[in-house]
């Protein structure tokens, strides 16, 4: 203890060394004392550094967490859902997000998300939104399908009505959510609550933006595997006077993000500076809330609380909890994490012109199930291993005309729920933490 009684960061270490011990969990001392060294001399939230070998770059406490060891993969996907320049109009830069961009400590990452700063330069702002919504399109019809990926939804625009569709009322104001074939035909059709039939253009929708994302699944036909690769748009329209407008109102921060080429550090220079001041705090305050959500709604998603606790603690000085997230990440069982979301995957690209060949799922759902047999064990493997089986069954069928949902989700299920107590039990088993989550339960 230092002169006021207090724990130094040594001591704190130890007691969540401690606290993993007692759960099953091992933590390196010295490796996890050399992280907290290197987070804890980041004392300027400013901080970009560049990696000149490879050529990406990021903010300083993003860096320490990514490993280029698959650098050559991403780059690959990023070139299917990357935005290309236009000289004069258009100029992007590329990032990986979310867990792939964590990639030294969540060795079982969901998905590939990517993250792109699309810049368009316009006499107004209508004309921008006009110019975001034809590259959208442009991009979404030329990916469309191909040998190893499958365009799956893209989200543009927000209802300016409620609506009924397949099923679900939406409210006003929530994104649009376009299937590939709208997005080809350029429009959607919904129902208003009183039954009238309404259709929705894609143009319109462009000039509200919003929320911007395109979803893929992509199939690495070396190792017969699957992946979610997403790709979140910041559009901002810039004037001829200079000035910057995020088009969906507020400027994204740059806290979790690993950009891919070197050659876009301009651009992300330039619109760095308008990041607001406030923007940790905001990017805080966001994470918060949806750790709020995860731990206090009911069905609870320990796993993605967890997650975002992890950036919360090493962006707010609290890097001992942080430390033992890293090596929670780690851990064999939240693989099922990564099956989840495998799963969900499957489903997306299974039904009449899926892009995906048969002999790629059908490796996916094995492995799958060996996944599952090497993490579990008891009546939890055994009724998984059996959903993941009917699953695999009505793919070896070739029956595409039949529903995969309703067995995908039943699967989904079991394996989140095994997932969730296993991030309960973990987080709870640190007096810190579970602190945390009582007060974010009770905000």
């Amino acid at each position: 203890m230092d002169e006021q009684g207090t724990l130094t960061p040594k001591e704190d270490l130890r007691r969540i060394i401690a606290s993993a011990q007692r759960l099953g969990i091992e933590m390196d001392e010295e490796e996890a004392l050399q992280w907290l060294t290197a987070i804890a001399s980041t004392q300027d939230y400013n901080d970009i550094v560049v990696d000149v070998n490879s050529g990406i770059f990021g903010h300083k406490v993003s860096m320490l967490d990514f490993s280029d060891a698959e650098l050559a993969h991403f780059r690959a996907i990023g070139k299917l859902v990357e935005f290309e320049d236009q000289p004069g109009i258009v100029e992007t830069a590329l990032a990986l997000s979310g867990s792939a961009a964590q990639s030294k400590i969540q060795t079982y990452p969901g998905d590939a998300d990517y993250f792109e700063r699309v810049n368009i330069k316009a006499n107004t702002r209508e004309e921008a939104c006009s110019i975001l919504g034809n590259i959208m399109r442009a991009k979404a019809l030329d990916k469309f399908k191909g040998e190893d990926y499958q365009l799956i939804e893209a989200k543009l625009g927000s209802y300016p009505f409620e609506v009924i569709r397949d099923g679900y009322n939406i409210p006003a104001g929530s994104p649009i959510a376009w299937k590939a074939e709208e997005i080809k035909a350029g429009k959607l059709n919904a129902k208003t609550p009183d039954g009238k039939t309404v259709e929705i253009l894609w143009e319109n929708a462009a000039q509200n933006p919003g929320w911007c994302k395109l979803d893929w699944v992509v199939a690495d036909l070396v190792r017969k595997s699957l992946v979610n690769a997403s790709n979140m748009l910041d559009v901002t329209w810039e004037a001829p006077d200079g000035s910057i407008t995020p088009l969906d109102g507020y400027l994204d921060p740059y806290f979790q993000e690993v950009y891919l080429e070197a050659e876009s550090i301009p651009l992300f220079t330039k619109l760095a500076k308008h990041v607001s001041g406030d923007a940790l705090d905001d990017y805080v305050s966001q994470l918060e809330g949806e750790v709020k959500k995860y731990v206090s709604k009911n069905p609870t998603n320990y796993g993605k609380a967890a997650k975002r606790m992890y950036n919360i603690f090493r962006l707010t000085g609290r890097y001992e909890e942080a430390a033992f997230l890293r090596e929670l990440f780690d851990e064999p069982t939240t693989m099922l994490y990564q099956v989840w979301s495998l799963i969900r995957t499957i489903d997306d690209c299974f039904g009449p012109g899926g892009a995906i060949d048969l002999d790629t799922l059908l490796a996916q759902a094995d492995e799958l199930i060996v996944s599952v047999t090497r993490v579990l064990e008891g009546e939890e493997e055994v009724e998984i291993v059996r959903l993941l089986l009917r699953l695999r069954d009505l793919l070896s069928k070739e029956e595409t005309s039949t529903e995969l949902s309703p067995q995908a989700s039943a699967a989904r299920a079991e394996v989140i729920n095994v997932v969730n107590n296993f991030f309960y039990e973990k987080l709870s088993g640190v007096p810190t933490i579970k602190t945390y989550m009582e007060e974010m339960a009770e905000v």
